[in-house]
This record gives structure tokens, C-alpha cells and sequence, in this order.
């Protein structure tokens, strides 16, 4: 597979280092409009294709996914950047021959060029990142968090308001281009949460609704997206039906985002009856 007009860079430096905080700003100012980053092809603010090495159960998983060694991921890659328009293309690794390995292993070497993380950021500013990869597990992804909301569906993801407040200086108005996410292999062990507790948020968050009488019944479905959810109520009569509904939609979706990080793909109401008489 030959890949005739694009040239491939790459953007280098010890894991926890900051070079997924930092390859926006680097990508731009190397014009490179395409970026290989843990398993994701991102271009233009978007994920075009891939899956991310962050969701592996271990961290040997997910360094073979990052590498591109399971045959189905760098079969899927190869075919994505092949259909692309990228022109120039980063490829971030924790060490040259990493990035080399990668563009080996996707057809589209050798690397033109090398930049390290020590040419963009400071001691002070790499351990920084260090330490926020060591002491809470956190690592940055290049792209905003509604890109990967879905593929991380139940995982303690949120926008990079804030990485570091010296780290902020270069890319003031790119910190809604990154999120955190906290990837299974940096926790103690797993963990789960119940349709219990789903229910429970989503029954509290209702009755809380001016309008909505009784939370009757509520069906969970889990996917690998996310959860889908229907809820039979009765609603006090003489309220307006639709907006009320639209209501405890955008509610119950806020909170059990909120407070589960679990990704709500719908909230279906269905009003059952209309009570005569208010709440007691």
C-alpha cells in the first residue's frame, strides 16, 4: 500500500510527558493535519478512525493496541489513512524507534522527522504532566469530549478545562479540544454500577419535575455505547404534556451523566395517565 503525498513526522517523548496535551499546538505549528495518538487517527478536531488504546483492560494490551500489533487494528488504520486527504501526518510514540515501528507497522514510513518533547515543553512542565499521570491516573486525549463520549460510555471522562496553569500559556483556546479520561488499567480494580442506582437517580430526578405525578415503571437497557432508557409515568392533569417530558428527558440524561460519566444514548417517557389531584 503506498500512501504517494503524504509525509509523516513524528512528535516524541517518555510516557507522561504532556505529548497528547501538547500535539494540537504541535500538529498546527509542524502543519500536519493528521495525528496517530493511542490507536486514534484525529484530524481536524475529529476522530476519523480507530479505537482507543485506553480502553484496554491492561496496560500490555494497551501498549500492543497503541503499537498497532493486533492485525485488525492496523489493517482497519491502514485502510482509513489510504481513503484520506491527510498530507503530512504525526505520529506520537514514547521513543523515536516507537514512532518508527508504527509507521512501520501502517505502510506509511520511514519518519522525515523527529520532534521531542523536551523542544516544546519545560522540565517543570513535563513533570507536571508526570504527575498528574502518576497520582490520578489521568490521560489527555487530543480531541473533544463528544468526539469519544460513546466509545468511553461509564469511564470518568470530562473536558481539559484546566490542565496545569502554566501549561495553559501556548494554547489558551485549545483546552476544549482535549479530555480527560481515567483508563481501566489506572484503577485498583473495576467497577460496576447497578440499574438500582440508575433507577433510583432517574425515579428522584422525576418525581423532583413540577408536572410529573409517579415514576410507574422504569426498563434499563445497556449497550456498548451506552444506556437506553423508558419511563413510564403519570403526569398531573392540565400540564403541558410535552414540555414536561422534554424536561425530565434533558434531567434524568444531565444528572446520570453527571454523576455516572455512563453515556445516555436516550430517555424515552411515556405517559401512562393523567392524576386529577396534585402531589400530597
Amino acid at each position: 500500500m503506498e500512501y504517494k503525498t503524504m509525509e509523516v513526522i513524528a512528535f516524541t517523548g517518555p510516557s507522561g510527558t504532556g505529548k497528547s496535551y501538547r500535539s494540537l499546538i504541535v500538529a498546527k505549528k509542524n502543519n500536519a493535519d493528521g495525528i496517530i495518538d493511542d490507536g486514534l487517527l484525529i484530524s481536524n478536531g475529529r476522530v476519523i478512525a480507530g479505537t482507543s488504546a485506553k480502553k484496554e483492560s491492561t496496560r500490555i494490551a494497551s501498549v500492543k493496541h497503541a503499537l498497532f500489533i493486533p492485525p485488525k487494528y492496523a489493517s482497519e488504520m491502514r485502510r482509513a489513512l489510504k481513503h484520506s486527504k491527510i498530507k503530512r501526518l504525526m505520529i506520537l510514540g514514547t521513543s523515536e524507534e516507537m514512532a518508527q515501528k508504527i509507521a512501520k507497522r501502517l505502510e506509511v514510513g520511514p519518519v522525515a522527522r523527529f520532534i521531542h518533547i523536551e523542544d516544546v515543553a519545560t522540565p517543570e512542565e513535563m513533570a507536571m504532566a508526570n504527575r498528574m499521570r502518576l497520582e490520578d491516573g489521568k490521560h489527555v486525549i487530543p480531541v473533544p469530549t463528544f468526539e469519544i463520549q460513546k466509545e468511553f460510555s461509564g469511564y470518568f471522562l470530562h473536558p481539559l478545562r484546566r490542565f496545569q496553569k502554566n501549561l495553559d500559556i501556548e494554547e489558551r483556546g485549545t483546552a476544549a479540544d482535549k479530555s480527560i479520561v481515567r483508563p481501566t488499567f489506572s484503577y485498583m480494580g473495576d467497577f460496576t454500577i447497578s440499574d438500582e442506582v440508575l433507577n433510583s437517580l432517574a425515579i428522584h430526578e422525576a418525581e423532583r419535575i413540577d408536572g410529573i405525578e409517579k415514576v410507574n415503571n422504569i426498563n434499563v437497557r445497556k449497550t456498548s455505547h451506552g444506556i437506553h432508557m423508558d419511563m413510564t409515568v403519570t403526569l398531573r392533569y392540565g400540564c403541558d404534556i410535552h414540555r414536561v417530558c422534554r424536561i425530565a428527558q434533558y434531567n434524568i440524561r444531565g444528572v446520570i451523566e453527571a454523576l455516572t460519566s455512563i453515556n445516555m444514548r436516550r430517555v424515552h417517557i411515556l405517559v401512562k395517565s393523567l392524576a386529577m389531584t396534585g402531589k400530597k
